[in-house]
């Protein structure tokens, strides 16, 4: 439907402030940010530069950010390109409030929605591959995506996606169908069996990632702009409810990620600009607490409480500071999560609602990627940091840091499978970009350290279904993935892909595997 898109360009076009549109710095952002931030500075594969956005940051850190680019993102540093005058100028202008904020409720999502092939639904997978080992490979090089399969490791399709996918995909419990979110808020529905895209629709105007509830009837969009949680029906991706996301006492704020906690029936949401945690019920029956697993607690010694019951009743957790980044235990009983400028991360007892321990972690932890096994008798979590050369492994039962390990630079994934002892971990934020550790779950040291692709950004591995294989992104325009066996790590196969970013195997994804993310 070009018009409606038309129609959109041009609303959000209409938000630039005037002032913005007489030259001076309004000139340096087109040339210099509007690729990335959008011409409107409502965003694009960068986030919102509006005020709304930025509350959080001082304006000589935008300066600094500006100047010397920021840790463990494609923001690069503008500090040999653009005068001190010119940076203060830019700082300022993202400062400057748009003269109007478009709208984005319930009529502007469902006028945004369409339908992308209206063919009568297929019966039976249109391939002869395993349907539930499959993988789905992100293309970021030219936005599109390919349906793989997981035992022969051959492409079934190739499909176009939208501009800058942001988040993982989510899967249906079946594995039948797979939704991407756009960063400029699009989510589209496509249908793995017949190997289409079948609606599309904008949930916000820049948004963080999505979640798929533990019946596959619902889908969470977490979203910056406009300060929502959208939730919408999978089936037709219309809208079941919108909630405006502020603090108990008024404050808005964008929300930080959204996941689903699959024994919980619920939706756990962090808020990034006040200290609240959210759980939001997917189950029509809810009672306030929402689960059953909360029950064997007297209510009145379980904080933050749901003032209502049922479908989307909503519970707010308050913790120490906001929360960018979480990771669950195996049962869901616990959140970890940390702000991303800080250098400690929380421990929240969802079943109770407050938080019962503080880890010391410096150096940005990035605790969305990590994951968990049994060692010695005991459940441990790993993490790698954005702006340390450090794995830090801790011990869920005291929540202590029992190791750290040195890395060759700072990370982003860890990734591992139940079938296998070891834990990959990319190293892609450092200069030995390339490289890649092979750590040992047993002794809880670093065993190889491989280089797939010398001279070329290595990251983000996922097993196929049974762990026998580990696939790894040579993540660059004329990238490939990597096809490698989990035991001995040697090469298996080499498929040539434009910056493949994140691949995501459907068993893994629908069976919670402990090796991989949600």
């Amino acid at each position: 439907m070009p018009s409606l898109r038309n129609s959109v360009v041009a609303m959000l076009l209409l938000a630039v402030p005037a002032a913005a549109q007489a030259g001076g710095p309004s000139t340096l952002f087109q040339t210099h940010c509007a690729a990335c931030h959008g011409e409107s500075r409502l965003g694009g594969t960068g986030p919102a530069l509006i005020p709304e956005s930025l509350a959080r940051i001082k304006p000589n850190a935008i300066e600094t950010t500006i100047a010397r680019g920021r840790p463990a993102t494609k923001m690069p540093a503008f500090g040999e390109v653009l005068s001190e005058d010119e940076i203060a100028a830019l700082a300022k202008l993202v400062l400057t409030p748009l003269n109007h904020v478009p709208r984005w409720g319930e009529a502007e999502i469902a006028a945004s929605r369409n339908i992308l092939d209206s063919a009568p639904k297929v019966t039976e997978p249109q391939f002869s591959a395993d349907p539930l080992n499959l993988f789905v490979v992100v293309e970021a090089g030219d936005h599109h995506a390919t349906l793989l399969d997981g035992d022969t490791f051959t492409p079934l399709t190739r499909f176009e996606t939208r501009f800058a996918l942001h988040g993982g995909p989510k899967f249906t419990p079946d594995g039948r169908y797979v939704f991407f979110m756009s960063r400029d808020g699009w989510v589209t529905k496509f249908d793995i069996w017949a190997m289409k895209s079948e609606i599309e629709v904008r949930a916000g105007i820049n948004s963080r990632n999505i979640a798929i509830s533990a019946d596959g009837m619902h889908l969470a969009v977490a979203n910056y702009l406009p300060n929502t949680l959208v939730i919408l029906d999978t089936a037709t991706l219309g809208v079941e409810k919108i909630i405006d996301v502020h603090d108990k006492n008024g404050a808005r704020s964008r929300v930080s990620a959204v996941y689903q906690a699959p024994q919980r029936n619920s939706f756990i949401a962090a808020l990034k600009d006040v200290p609240e945690v959210w759980e939001i019920a997917t189950d029509p029956d809810a009672d306030p607490v929402f689960t059953g697993m909360v029950h064997s607690y007297e209510k009145g010694m379980v904080e933050g409480l749901a003032d209502s019951s049922g479908l989307f009743a909503l519970r707010r957790i308050a913790v120490p500071e906001p929360i960018d980044d979480f990771f669950f235990d195996p049962p869901y009983r616990h959140l970890i999560g940390a702000n991303r400028d800080g250098s400690k991360a929380y421990v929240i007892n969802l079943n109770v609602g407050r938080d019962i321990a503080v880890i010391d972690l410096p150096g940005m932890p990035h605790l969305g990627s990590g994951i968990s096994w049994q060692w010695n008798g005991r459940q441990v979590v790993a993490t790698p940091h954005l702006n340390s050369n450090a794995i830090s492994i801790i011990d869920m039962t005291n929540w202590h840091v029992i190791k750290t390990l040195k890395t060759d630079g700072p990370g982003f994934f860890l990734r591992s499978h139940e079938n296998t002892p070891y834990v990959w971990a990319d190293v892609s934020g450092g200069k030995t970009r390339d490289r890649m550790h092979i750590i040992d779950k047993r002794t809880l040291e670093i065993v190889k350290t491989i280089t797939p692709a010398p001279g070329k950004l290595a990251a983000h591995v996922e097993f196929d279904r049974d762990g026998k294989h580990a696939l790894v992104s040579i993540a660059e325009m004329d990238g490939a993935l990597l096809v490698l066996d989990a035991e001995t790590f040697e090469e298996v196969k080499r498929l040539p892909m434009s910056k493949p970013s994140g691949k995501y195997n459907v068993w893994n994804k629908t069976r919670f595997s402990t090796g991989t993310s949600h």
